[in-house]
């Protein structure tokens, strides 16, 4: 008896994801603080403690009022003893002061990246990266049928058939792997982020996983503290990123990159900046020549969060013009169901939805559930 594709997908998802969902959050709402103190995990207890004590933003707000307040406390004293004007505080480091370590203890960033001194967890638990969802239904308004590349070892000849419905999954989790390592500020994480495209419905070709994409990632995190047009600078990185889908020629696809991370946030919003440099790769082992002129030369995302609702846009571009303007758009949407699942629809336009379509245009909308959202 042959099992639904649809049921064993949802069963392979749930339980690979699971140590990531428990990593991030504690799902069901505590009755009492002393509710959280039988957790074995630091992750899932704080972040029982969290919701049993009901943090809000203002407690991100007044974390950044006792930060200005000990760097003003700082350069007067400073004053007195050295006229010259002080530096501007990029980098915080914990020798002005516990409170100034502090700023954003709570904020969306510091949820996800532990930046203030008081919210470190330590090494080597799996804590959530990017959404982790399953869209059952997810289609598309043109299938690439002949991927193609300038590369002609990349090119496919021969359509393939595919239909314009398929499933589509990601996963998502980071760990970290060192902690202040510059003094009292740098953290090391390791990060890896794996979304696949499968064919469920198209008994003509046996159901085969259309892409894969997988996507390791090292970082190097900074907690930051300034503030620019109302936005709270929380955090700056620079990260070496390899993207790859696995495959032989002619569908092989595969770049490395170093990114810069720039974070900010503000009430319940958070911001993502993220220029990028290609590392160069000789022409004949180049499956894509091209990709910084579709995918683009870096991204920005843009997260709104409230009350479980969660909506996040994220844009690229290529940073050229004329026949190299290219870019794309995803909105997805986040929204509870019950205390282990929310909702989760997601749209987008442009070109590189995935690696083997990096300059195919076209439009996806999915629909399903997930275990986690950006925040």
């Amino acid at each position: 008896m042959r099992n639904s594709p649809l049921a064993l997908t949802i069963v392979l998802f749930v339980g690979a994801a699971n140590s990531t969902a428990l990593a991030q959050d504690a799902l069901a709402d505590p009755a009492s603080p002393q509710a959280c103190v039988a957790l074995s995990s630091d992750a899932i207890r704080l972040a029982c403690y969290d919701r049993a004590l009901g943090r809000t933003p203002e407690d991100t707000r007044a974390a950044d009022v006792a930060a200005a307040a000990a760097q003003q406390t700082r350069k007067a004293a400073e004053a007195l003893d050295n006229p010259s004007p002080s530096r501007n505080e990029v980098f915080a480091h914990d020798d002005v002061g516990a409170a100034v370590a502090n700023a954003g203890r709570g904020s969306l960033l510091d949820s996800r990246w532990e930046l203030a001194k008081d919210s470190k967890l330590g090494l080597y638990q799996l804590r959530a990266y990017k959404p982790v969802y399953l869209l059952p239904a997810f289609w598309t308004s043109k299938p690439n049928v002949r991927p193609h590349s300038p590369n002609p070892n990349n090119t496919v000849t021969s359509p393939e058939e595919l239909e314009s419905t398929e499933l589509k999954f990601q996963l998502s989790f980071k760990t970290k792997l060192a902690e202040n390592v510059f003094g009292d500020n740098g953290d090391i994480w390791a990060g890896y982020t794996q979304n696949s495209r499968w064919q469920a419905y198209n008994s003509e070709t046996s159901r085969p996983f259309r892409e894969t994409n997988y996507e390791p990632e090292v970082m190097l995190v900074f907690r930051n503290g300034y503030s620019l047009l109302g936005w709270n600078g929380r955090m700056t990185g620079i990260s070496l990123n390899h993207q790859s889908n696995g495959r032989s020629d002619p569908l092989s696809r595969s770049w490395n990159r170093v990114m810069l991370n720039v974070g900010l946030d503000r009430e319940n919003w958070a911001l993502m900046l993220r220029p990028w440099y290609r590392i160069p790769e000789s022409g004949s082992d180049d499956n894509n020549p091209d990709i910084e002129d579709y995918i683009g030369r870096g991204d920005a995302t843009l997260v709104y969060n409230r009350n479980g609702h969660e909506l996040s846009l994220s844009a690229r571009h290529s940073l050229r013009s004329g026949d190299r303007s290219h870019g794309s758009m995803q909105l997805d949407y986040g929204f509870p169901i019950n205390n282990l699942l929310r909702g989760h629809v997601q749209v987008f336009d442009g070109y590189g939805e995935s690696m083997i379509d990096y300059n195919h245009r076209a439009t996806y909308v999915g629909v399903g559930v997930s275990l986690l959202e950006w925040f």
